[in-house]
């Protein structure tokens, strides 16, 4: 079990939060995934098939890029 926490710029309200629950949640491998509007960041617990790079592709995808 993997868990990493993103700096997601683009989270500014809780609608932010639910797209970001919602979409990387739906994800095959996703264990959870907790996110916070006031701290912008994003917190994955994750196992393969589920990859860093593939959860930060979904990210980028739906406008919720991680900040490098």
């Amino acid at each position: 079990m993997t868990k990493v926490t993103y700096t997601i710029p683009n989270i500014s309200c809780n609608h932010c939060v639910h797209t970001i629950k919602m979409e990387v949640g739906e994800l095959a491998g996703v264990q959870s995934v907790e996110a916070d509007a006031e701290s912008k960041q994003a917190t994955i617990v994750f196992d393969a098939p589920a990859t860093e790079e593939q959860i930060k592709a979904l990210l980028a995808e739906i406008n919720y890029p991680v900040a490098e």
